[in-house]
């Protein structure tokens, strides 16, 4: 039962991505550049672009290429940690985007991202040592 849980939570993790790399191209991007660090040395838009296309290859990789999931979880894990300096960023410096737009809400959401990484490492099966 604890395989299929962890299927579908891989599933559900992978759709998300892909979903919100999709957004990061298209509708959601002025949102997604107000989120990117001053700080960052690389331009924003170019930030927002390649930052979905990771997501969407992430979420792709992680419903299709189960063969490679544990690598996937691992991946997208570490994608969760680079990514979290815009949060930081989105609430240190008092952005409003995403309907975040009180220091309470911002301050709330930096919270989910351990639970994304957590998400990826343990629906990939990532935490243990044996194949599965």
């Amino acid at each position: 039962m604890r395989a299929v849980t962890q299927n579908i939570a891989r599933i559900i993790l992978g759709a998300f991505l892909t979903f919100a790399g999709v957004s990061h191209l298209t509708f959601n991007r002025s949102e997604f550049l107000a989120q990117v660090p001053g700080w960052l040395p690389v331009d924003p838009d170019l930030t927002v672009i390649l930052s979905g296309i990771v997501e969407i290859s992430l979420g792709l990789t992680l419903i299709f290429a189960v063969r490679y999931k544990k690598w996937v979880g691992i991946t997208a894990a570490v994608f969760f940690i680079l990514i979290f300096p815009g949060n930081i960023s989105q609430y240190v410096n008092k952005v409003d985007t995403f309907g975040l737009n009180t220091d309470k809400a911002r301050f709330i959401r930096l919270f989910f991202q351990p639970i994304l990484i957590l998400w990826a490492l343990w629906s990939t099966n990532a935490l243990t040592k044996k194949n599965q």
